[in-house]
């Protein structure tokens, strides 16, 4: 065999290349999502002023979010404070924007972090199969078995209340869901024509499953991740709500609620606002998944 065949035939590592096509598919799924679904522009427009309202709440806010203020408390909304003031007159409006970055940042990681782990555990699984399919596809089931929120509380009780820790709470409970969105074509996938040629080529394991098998299950993990992220909102805010998130006086949306459920009959506002902004944000991000699943439909895909 020449020296030339032997380079061809020789295993490829993953590098900029395979990352190269995953994030031009990714891509790809995107742009068809809002060429086909408008309720897409529309979350991702309110994604997006949430996102910059976070980014730029030390600019935008009126006033400082921990700044107390007794001879203002339970304010009603004016022109001073648009949003009312809580118990100790704290300014809602500045504590909403700045509690955005407290929820968009956990949302974010954590998601991030299952989307790694469960992705790379779901091509594993699906691609070897086997014994090794079967055991850790046992493991995830037997964590599926617990609704996330309460899996987030145990995890976040046993370890504490800190936002590192509500971010491997939260990517925790996230993980099967993206092993077994990750599993599923790739077990469809593997014994087809181009992975095949993969092998008979030389071609390493890992470069057939992140160069080859990869970039066609990322629409669906897209989906999945922007379905998942309003989850992780929603339990970030569930746990807040109940005392187990980053301790006072750090505003965070569901904080806000329970102290506003706590003065409702001084003024409901306090509970509203924060409810709102949590439903806003989980709306706009099931609006962009939405969109992304109609765009991978293989019955739709045609139309664009």
């Amino acid at each position: 065999m020449t020296g030339s065949t032997e380079k061809r035939m020789a295993p490829a590592r993953f590098g900029q290349s395979e990352l190269g096509a995953v994030a031009t598919m990714a891509w790809r799924a995107t742009a068809r999502a809002f060429r086909m679904n408008a309720t897409t522009s529309i979350g991702a427009i309110a994604l997006l002023i949430i996102v910059l309202s976070a980014l730029l709440a030390p600019w935008i806010a009126p006033y400082d979010p921990l700044e107390q203020n007794i001879l203002e408390s339970l304010q009603p909304s004016s022109a001073l404070h648009w949003l009312g003031t809580d118990y100790y007159g704290r300014d809602t409006l500045s504590r909403i924007l700045y509690g955005a970055r407290l929820s968009l940042l956990i949302g974010l990681l954590s998601i991030l972090l299952a989307v790694v782990v469960g992705t790379l555990i779901g091509l594993v699984s699906g691609y070897f199969g086997g014994k090794l399919d079967i055991v850790i596809m046992q493991v995830m089931d037997v964590i599926l078995a617990f609704p996330s929120l309460i899996l987030g509380l145990i995890l976040v009780a046993m370890l504490g209340a800190s936002v590192t820790n509500l971010i491997l709470a939260i990517a925790f409970t996230a993980i099967p869901a993206f092993a077994r969105i990750a599993r599923a074509p790739t077990i469809a996938l593997r014994e087809r024509e181009f992975v095949q040629a993969g092998r008979a080529l030389g071609y390493s394991d890992s470069r057939i499953m992140f160069r080859h098998l990869l970039p066609n299950i990322v629409p669906d993990v897209l989906v999945m991740a922007s379905l998942w992220m309003a989850t992780a909102v929603r339990v970030e805010a569930s746990l807040a709500f109940i005392g187990l998130s980053v301790a006072p006086p750090t505003p965070t949306w569901g904080g806000m609620v329970r102290e506003g459920f706590e003065n409702i009959l001084d003024s409901y506002a306090l509970a509203l606002f924060p409810s709102l902004a949590v439903l806003i944000l989980v709306l706009a991000l099931n609006l962009i998944g939405d969109g992304l699943r109609d765009a991978i439909d293989p019955n739709l895909r045609t139309e664009s």
